[in-house]
């Protein structure tokens, strides 16, 4: 899974924001049954930067860490991925933060999470403490919802990543609604988080996230509510999901430099939220998801937004960005914990090219993303394992 080390190329992605050492549960049950945990990793912007970088794009994690053995195992786990952390900084006043969690959805009654993350060094993030330019040379900066609720000065941190300026990275937003974080009540957390994803110029929402925050699940009802973003992400869960795009262009808008060429302040994405586009029309293009069958429902929403980045980062249409967010969220949903090996970037492009039909009786389960050979995510070459043939219900396995 690991990857060759960055380069000191500027990253295509910077993700800002806390990382964790998660202890997963031996076996289902509650936290107070559960005898025996393993330990792994967890956040949603490093799980977004570990999957891009095993994917093959250059990657930053911008985060803060205690001076203890979990911030060293943090630092060292997702720097194996191929994601640069050297913008990552360590508190030696404040601990890393870990949390338990049982093995259920985190949609049923019986899920439980248990975090102890109060004045973990991340929530000590802030202006004063995340110099800008670590984000700065990015060609994306993605954020979450839940950076917002870690503390007053991680929100003033939010707002001032989220502003428009002169040569601002485009923005990609994860509304991420975590209730448990929100002490201060769902009204707060409804109002920050609309602020916060009005800014930014694309957004990602689930629509019962939605529905909880702003009591709208219609994905054109969420577009109403959101009409600043060049781009809007729906996920509706095993429906699939739609984007709304500005003007029929493809997302970035304007496209994004190749790699290695910066855009000047005059092309920048500053300001574009909320800009005079913002009431042109829309295109508004939906993929179903395929059958999964799932091991463990944890970490596909960002893995969703992993594989769609990727394939905007490399130009592809709007029904192929969604369909490789799709693959992508199957990986980690066919594993037990939150991160998992991408499908080969080949494999993965013959799966999202495949025709409405065949794309309706793909059946994804465990062991689909294994590779064979020493090839790296992101390599073109080597046979597909499924031999480009994918019949009614049949299962994408590779031996």
């Amino acid at each position: 899974m690991p990857v060759d080390a960055p380069s000191h190329a500027p990253p295509d992605v910077a993700c800002l924001g806390e990382s964790m050492v998660t202890f997963l549960p031996g076996r289902p049950g509650r936290l107070a049954d559960v005898p025996a945990f393993t330990r792994a990793i967890g956040g949603a912007e490093s799980n977004v930067a570990c999957a891009l970088a095993a994917a093959g794009h250059r990657v930053r994690w911008v985060g803060r860490v205690g001076r203890d053995g979990f911030g060293d195992h943090l630092v060292e786990t997702i720097g194996a991925y191929g994601v640069d952390v050297g913008a990552v900084r360590r508190d030696p006043h404040r601990p890393t933060g870990v949390y338990f969690r049982t093995a259920t959805d985190r949609a049923s009654d019986t899920h439980e999470v248990v975090y102890y993350r109060a004045g973990s060094a991340a929530s000590a993030m802030s202006p004063d403490t995340v110099p800008y330019s670590s984000v700065a040379d990015a060609r994306i900066l993605h954020l979450t919802g839940i950076t917002a609720a870690l503390s007053a000065d991680c929100l003033s941190l939010m707002r001032e990543l989220t502003a428009p300026r002169p040569g601002r990275p485009l923005v990609s937003f994860d509304v991420n609604h975590r209730p448990g974080l929100w002490g201060r009540g769902p009204g707060v957390a409804a109002e920050v988080l609309l602020e916060l994803a009005r800014r930014a110029d694309l957004v990602f929402v689930g629509a019962d996230e939605a529905e909880v925050l702003w009591g709208v699940a219609d994905p054109a009802a969420i577009r109403r509510m959101l009409p600043e973003p060049a781009g809007l992400v729906v996920k509706r869960g095993g429906e699939g999901a739609v984007v709304f795009e500005r003007c029929a262009a493809s997302f970035p808008t304007p496209p994004l430099p190749e790699p290695g060429l910066r855009p000047g302040p005059g092309s920048s994405h500053a300001g574009r939220a909320g800009s005079a586009a913002q009431g042109a029309p829309d295109t508004v293009t939906h993929a179903p998801a395929p059958r999964v069958g799932i091991v463990a429902p944890v970490g596909a929403g960002d893995a969703f937004a992993a594989g769609y980045l990727s394939a905007a980062l490399r130009g592809l249409d709007p029904r192929a960005r969604l369909r490789h967010g799709h693959l992508m969220a199957a990986a980690a949903l066919t594993v037990p914990g939150d991160l998992a090996a991408p499908p080969r970037r080949d494999h993965a492009d013959r799966l999202a090219a495949l025709d409405e039909a065949a794309w309706g009786t793909l059946h994804l389960g465990p062991g689909w993303t294994v590779r064979q050979g020493p090839d790296q995510a992101g390599d073109d070459d080597g046979p597909d394992p499924t031999g480009g043939h994918h019949g009614p219900d049949q299962e994408v396995r590779t031996p």
